[in-house]
């Protein structure tokens, strides 16, 4: 076996500090649907390992509702609050469009507008940027990002709040060495398969919703 065979030539990987540095390989946009649990989860893992590199990285959350099982705090807002390089916004509400539980759509729909143009800011100061050069990992998201995720956008998308094609617009605008992740939707994004570099369908095999488990604190929330 050589050494290009063996990870690390054989060593075990070690935590360092974290220090602003930029990514050699970025660029790609990369979509997470599915049925099954863990799309968030997933981008969000990916977030974390990105800014242990020292990478900056912003979270953009569409319509992030919940049943009246989850509280009004998340997890991941904590964990990002503590974690230098990654920062987040959420720009939904609790509750979900379409479902028939007492929150307003207009605001769902005035909320991902208002999301959309938040992404549409953000993507256009990354074009802006140098993004071959390190951030500060606490600097403002407008300054510059090496990774953005568009969090449930592609749920946004489904249900007619963000137009599909504004979505692909968004592909098409980015520069070269953005990272870009979208997440969401049940069901297959079908204008986004050759836009994107990455998809991955979530599927779900079991859930324990279905035999009446609600949402867990450090689970789901």
């Amino acid at each position: 076996m050589t050494d290009r065979e063996t990870p690390g030539r054989g060593r075990t990987p070690e935590a360092r500090g974290i220090e602003p540095a930029a990514p050699e390989e970025f660029g790609l946009t990369q979509v997470w649907w599915g049925d099954g649990k863990g799309k968030t989860t997933a981008t969000l893992g990916m977030a974390f390992r990105a800014a242990g590199h020292g990478y900056r990285v912003h979270v953009l959350q569409f319509m992030k509702g919940g049943a009246d099982s989850v509280e009004d705090v998340r997890g991941e807002y904590n964990a990002i609050a503590a974690m230098p390089g990654v920062s987040y916004e959420n720009l939904g509400h609790y509750g979900w469009h379409a479902m028939n539980d007492g929150t307003d759509e207009r605001d769902h729909e005035a909320e991902a507008a208002a999301g959309f143009e938040r992404a549409r800011t953000l993507l256009e100061a990354t074009v802006e940027a140098d993004l071959s050069t390190p951030f500060d990992l606490d600097a403002d998201p407008e300054a510059g990002v090496h990774m953005l995720v568009l969090d449930e956008i592609l749920y946004a998308a489904d249900r007619g709040l963000v137009e599909p094609e504004s979505v692909l617009e968004l592909i098409e605008d980015k520069p070269d060495n953005l990272e870009l992740v979208l997440s969401g939707s049940h069901a297959q994004p079908e204008y986004l398969i050759e836009a994107a570099d990455l998809v991955t369908n979530v599927r779900k095999e079991k859930h324990p919703i279905e035999a009446g488990q609600r949402a867990r604190k450090g689970t789901e929330y």
